[in-house]
């Protein structure tokens, strides 16, 4: 198995910036597994969400170990995997790294919050209301140089997106 379809990408960003979207394309683009993220929440923290309600760095923790602990297991196999998360400050990311103890590569899918307003005011059946969107982009901290993300503009289409990361894990 090459390095394309044994790496560990972990697609981050605010509510509404693609992580799904991009994260499905470039998982089925190295044909490797894409878990969605947010289907690893506790129930009380989609609950908290739906509710309006900001997650803590507490709330969070066992939603970030179940992602790691899924980073893990497709390192142990030697599988590739992507998984979305919103991964929104540092000591998440790091957590992440160290929890699934591989190499992982982050993504970031950067836009500007007037774009992002206009995305989630267009979802439908999300549990994320647009209100939650303000505390996100508080919380956020981009990736530092170090972190060696890699950063997308999410004003570039899905295909395009997902067409460059393929080009970069290659």
């Amino acid at each position: 198995m090459g390095a394309v379809q044994s790496g560990l990408y972990v697609i981050m960003g605010v509510a509404g910036s693609g992580k799904t979207t991009i994260g499905a394309r470039l998982a089925r683009a190295l044909d490797i597994a894409f878990v969605e993220g947010d289907e690893l929440h506790p129930a009380e923290n989609v609950r908290r969400m739906a509710a309006g309600i900001p997650l803590t760095d507490d709330d969070r923790r066992p939603w970030l170990l179940a992602l790691a602990a899924r980073l893990r297991e497709a390192r142990r196999a030697g599988a590739g995997i992507v998984m979305s998360s919103s991964a929104l400050k540092r000591s998440y990311r790091d957590l992440l790294r160290s929890e699934a103890q591989a190499e992982v590569q982050f993504v970031y899918l950067k836009g500007s919050p007037a774009l992002i307003v206009e995305r989630i005011a267009q979802r439908r059946g999300h549990f994320m209301p647009p209100a939650l969107l303000e505390s996100q982009f508080a919380a956020l901290e981009e990736p530092a140089p170090e972190e060696h993300a890699w950063v997308c503009d999410i004003r570039q289409p899905p295909d395009a997106i997902a067409a460059d990361l393929v080009q970069r894990a290659a």
